[in-house]
Order: structure tokens, then sequence, then C-alpha cells
């Protein structure tokens, strides 16, 4: 029987040393953020006090099995298998090397740490997004190949009242209060009246050890998105992507303003992505989705594309995986529609970017800003590594308008309820993210589902309640 205070070698791999180099380095630090990440993507765990730390490195931490068994609000779905079926126990979650760090600007300083759950016994907890995707990594090294990708964090800066329609609204200026109902793609003079609080995020990202890099205003009013420089570790481009949006919520909060991470939150403008840039190393360091002299794209890369574009549609529920997620999929409105691939084209689902041949990668772009990014790397690595090993071909390239392209090949989801059958049905999914992963996780959006589908909603009222 495991005692609760019983000590093991970390399967996670972390080591005390780490703890005590990271208190020996901040004696200001009180307490600690101690995070999990469940299926929807949100951050579940405790705060602990400086003294817990090291006992945490050195044993783990006991957590509740059902904390990977909760839907979007938090409460329980006892579909999943980890409620009472199991008793509601405890499982053990360990640190995530390299993710303890300062978080910035708070009162009293606290610190954050990243945990993955493990069993009693130290085997992988199967419904753990992150060692989801640490087996599809185990994978392709397995055949000598090492993922390195990075994520684009797209997200509106809003109000925190409503307007006078009870619609969310724009963030004024934290600089000097100016609001703009314009879509100011690319202004840089738009940017500067949000300065403070972006200095505060690279601040952050800095202390945090995140690569946060140019920051663009988006293609809506209130919409920025922050780029993150390329990862060779593809675990540690996901957990980059998992700090950033905790520390923009933060900062914003702080500032008066909210950090927005819907899929589609105002209805006339275009959504917010998570856009994935993916791409394969051999053991030697080589990028093997880069064309030799000669050819036009390597082999590697086009399988890659064909392995993504055979298993969308069945995949499209981790990549839209709420309701408001599916009001992102308009055309014209920077959301891929259909399973297509095209070199430095926006209108796609799958783009190769332009440029030098040894940074060739794959741009992923169906998955919203609300996704869960372990989940979409697992799948997205999943895919590649089907299509590598069964040769599929992708097909023409698509140029031009890609909203108006013809596919016959795949019929993608149209909407939540067949995105959560599809992947109910898919054996490639159940796959990529594990039997016990693939059931919690469906489990979980049908829960959801039947909540949002047996809500009488405003809407109702307005369309029916005095015309039928």
């Amino acid at each position: 029987m495991d005692h609760p205070n019983a000590t093991m070698t970390s399967p996670s791999g972390s080591t005390s040393a780490e703890a005590q180099a990271f208190l020996d380095a901040h004696p200001e630090i009180e307490a600690f953020d101690i995070v999990l990440t469940d299926a929807n993507g949100v951050g579940r765990g405790k705060i602990v006090r400086r003294h817990e730390l090291k006992s945490i490195f050195e044993g783990g931490r006991h957590m509740p099995i059902s904390i990977l068994g909760l839907d979007i609000t938090g409460e329980d779905v006892h579909e999943t298998g980890l409620i009472w079926t199991t008793g509601d126990g405890d499982l053990r979650a360990w640190p995530i090397p390299g993710t303890l760090v300062p978080l910035y600007g708070t009162s009293p300083p606290r610190g954050q740490l990243l945990m993955a759950m493990y069993m009693l016994d130290g085997r992988p907890m199967s419904s753990d997004p992150r060692l989801a995707l640490a087996r599809q990594v185990d994978i392709l090294a397995a055949k000598g190949l090492y993922p390195a990708g990075a994520f684009e964090l797209e997200f509106f800066l809003l109000a925190n009242e409503r307007d006078a329609d009870g619609k969310v609204q724009p963030a004024r200026a934290v600089l000097d209060g100016r609001v703009s109902g314009k879509t100011e793609v690319y202004s840089v003079d738009h940017l500067h009246g949000m300065e403070p609080l972006f200095s505060d995020i690279y601040a952050a990202a800095k202390a945090q050890g995140i690569p946060a890099e140019t920051v663009i205003s988006e293609y809506a009013p209130g919409q920025y998105e922050l780029t993150l420089n390329y990862r060779k570790d593809v675990m540690r481009a996901a957990d980059d992507l998992v700090m950033l949006k905790r520390l923009v919520r933060a900062q914003a909060r702080r500032y008066g303003v909210t950090a927005c991470f819907m899929a589609k939150p105002i209805e006339k403008y275009a959504g917010s992505g998570m856009h994935f840039h993916v791409s394969l190393q051999d053991k030697a360091g080589r990028n093997v989705f880069a064309e030799a002299g000669g050819e036009n794209w390597s082999l590697p890369l086009l399988q890659g594309l064909g392995g993504l574009i055979q298993t969308m549609a069945e995949s499209m529920l981790v990549f839209a995986p709420h309701a408001n997620s599916w009001r992102r999929f308009v055309s014209q409105s920077y959301a891929p529609v259909a399973p297509t691939w095209g070199v430095n084209n926006r209108s796609v689902a799958l783009r190769v970017p332009a440029g030098d041949a040894k940074n060739r990668r794959i741009e992923h772009r169906p998955s919203g800003v609300d996704a869960n990014p372990y989940l979409i790397a697992a799948t997205v690595l999943a895919g590649i590594i089907k299509g590598m090993d069964e040769g599929l071909d992708p097909g023409p390239e698509t140029t031009g308008n890609g909203y108006e392209a013809a596919v016959t090949r795949t019929t993608m989801p149209v909407d939540w309820r067949a995105a959560i059958e599809s992947a109910r049905a898919s054996s490639f999914l159940k796959n990529a993210l594990g039997e016990d992963l693939h059931r919690t996780f469906v489990a979980i959006k049908q829960s959801e589902y039947l909540r949002v589908a047996r809500t009488v909603s405003e809407l109702d009222y307005h369309l029916y309640l005095h015309e039928v």
C-alpha cells in the first residue's frame, strides 16, 4: 500500500535540486501555484506555502483522480470513469522539470509550477493531456525523429463592462483610456495604447523563460497576437503556451481589463486561433521536412500533410472543443473550413510558410485559442506519424482562395455535435490520445454539449417568444 508520505524517484524527471536552487535564488517568494492542466486546458491545482515545495519535488503531491474528469465549469463528469468508479481516490502529481518560475508582479511574491499526473506506482496517468503528448513524442523518438514547434497566441482584450446591448466590447487603451471600434490590423500606433500592459507581459514572460516575441494588432478591434520562438522540444513549446495564457490573463486583470481566450467572442469579427508550427528533426538535427536540392517538396513533408488531411475531420473536436469554437468557422474569416494545404496561403488549413528550406515546417491552422495545446500537438503528431507510416498523399496544393476549393475526399463535421460523434467513432483519435483520455475527453464534451443543447437562450426568446 502506498503511504501518503512515501518518497520515490520522480517519474517526471524532476529533482529536489531544482527546487532548492530556485528557493536559494528567490528568498522573497512565499507561496506557489501548482497547476495541473485538464482536458479542457484549464489549470487546476492548489496554492502551497514555500516550505512545502521541496517535499513536492521529493515525493510528488497527492491529488484526486477526478481533477482530470471535470467539465469546463469544474463539475464532475461521471461518464469519464474517473469519479465514483474509482472511488475518487488520490493519484500523485509530479513537477514538470523546467516549469518552476516566479510570477511577475504578485504581492506577496508567488511562484508557479506545472504538474503532471501519475499513478501511485509511477506509471503515467493515461487521462493526463500532457502525458498523451509525451507518448507521441516517444513514438517519434523510436523512429529517430524529434518534433520541434511553436504556437501562436491570438486573444482579445475586453472591457470588464458590457455595452448597452449586453455585448462584450474592446477594452479602452490602458495608457490613456482611448477606445477604438475599428479593425486596426497591424497598426503599430494602436499598440502604443496598450504599451504598459504589453511591457509587463514581456517582463513576466522573461521571468518565466518564455520566448515571447512579436506582438501585433490583429484582425478585429481589441484583438492581438503574440508569437513564440521556435522550440526544439515540442513538449516545452506546449508548456510555453499554457504558461503564456496564464500570465497574459493575470497581467490583463491587474490593468482592469479581461484577456479573452474564447474562439469567437464578438459575432461580427474574426475569431482567435492557436496556430501550431511543427517540423521534425533527425538525430543529426537536420530538418527532415526540408527539401534537398532539385526536389520540390520533401517526401516526409508531403506524407505528413497527407496524414493531417486524412485525419482532420475526425480530429476536429480536439481543434474546436466548445460550442463557441464552431462560430469561428465562417468563410473568409481566416479560419480554415476544409482539409486543404497550400504554400504561403492563409485560406488553407495546412500552410507551408515560404522561406528558407532549412526552416521548412507545417503551420496547422484549424485550432481555436480555446483548445488544449497538449491535445493539439499530440493529435497533429499522430497525424504526421500516420501519414509517414502509410505513405499518404496530400493531393494537389490549393492555390488562390482556399475557401472556394472543392473538397471531395473528406467530409468535415458541420457543427459541435457532429464533431463529437466523429471523435467518438475515431480509431485514429483513440490511438492519438490513448483509450482512457479519448473516453474522458469525449465524455466531457458530450456532457457539455447536452448542457448547452437544453439551455433556452435569450436568442430563443428573441426569435420565437412572440412569433410561433
